[in-house]
């Protein structure tokens, strides 16, 4: 684990023994549920904890967000709980929703938060659009994050109504993104944000760039956000 302590010392984190016992627990259940079913294609001990791990982690160089005064945090279209888990790991005070919307990936996510003995983290099931009209979801979160492979425009309107006032979304995104960004803008300032930072990097330990925008919520999310299943992905904004 030699990569993964080197890495987060690199990203300013001081992994515990238990940590790093968890994200090797992490890798170790990954490749026992992904041979029976697809949930990564990235498999390699080295690349699971480069690609994954430390990529996840990447959003504490952000400039404008502490995530030690982050409480309620959402990640929708976790997948196979990247980057909420590695999050949850790493910062255990916060109280994490996956969101996902497959159901064999929400139980995978279901054996892996006990395998790991993770608390305050709950599960579910579901579209983003569905969670976003949802009264106990919509506007309750310090921070969205999403690794979800979506237009820009599409996934502001998938995580901005889910986000408190004046907390945060952060979307991870390929190094080639400055002309999905500027397509966007108008979108996202429909939906009540603003880009306050597009962050570009090199995962530690790799040759992998990442880019990660930071967008704060300044207004709160229009009423007739986001629309009906489906309808973000078919009509972006």
């Amino acid at each position: 684990m030699e990569i993964l302590i080197e890495g987060c010392k690199r990203l300013d984190i001081d992994l515990t023994e238990r940590q790093v016992q968890q994200f090797e627990d992490y890798h170790h259940l990954l490749l026992e549920w992904n041979s029976r079913m697809n949930l990564t294609s990235i498999t390699e001990y080295e690349d699971v904890i480069r690609k994954h791990f430390l990529d996840s982690l990447c959003i504490v160089q952000l400039s404008h967000m502490d995530l030690g005064q982050i409480e309620k945090v959402i990640d929708v279209g976790t997948g196979a709980g990247f980057p909420g888990i590695p999050l949850k790991i790493v910062f255990p005070h916060i109280q994490l929703v996956l969101l996902d919307s497959l159901n064999k990936r929400i139980r995978f996510l279901d054996a892996l938060v006990d395998a790991l003995e993770l608390r305050s983290v709950t599960t579910v099931h579901g579209r983003a659009e569905e969670y976003g009209r949802d009264k106990m979801y919509r506007e309750r979160f310090d921070l969205c994050v999403s690794r979800a492979v979506a237009n820009m425009s599409v996934l502001s309107e998938y995580c901005l109504p889910l986000v408190s006032l004046k907390k945060h979304f952060v979307a991870y995104k390929s190094s080639k993104i400055q002309e999905e960004l500027e397509q966007a803008q108008k979108a996202v300032r429909s939906l009540g944000g603003k880009i306050i930072e597009k962050k570009d990097l090199v995962i530690p330990g790799s040759d992998m760039d990442r880019s990660l925008i930071h967008i704060q919520k300044e207004k709160r999310t229009p009423g007739k956000y986001p629309r009906k299943n489906g309808v973000p992905g078919k009509m972006p904004l």
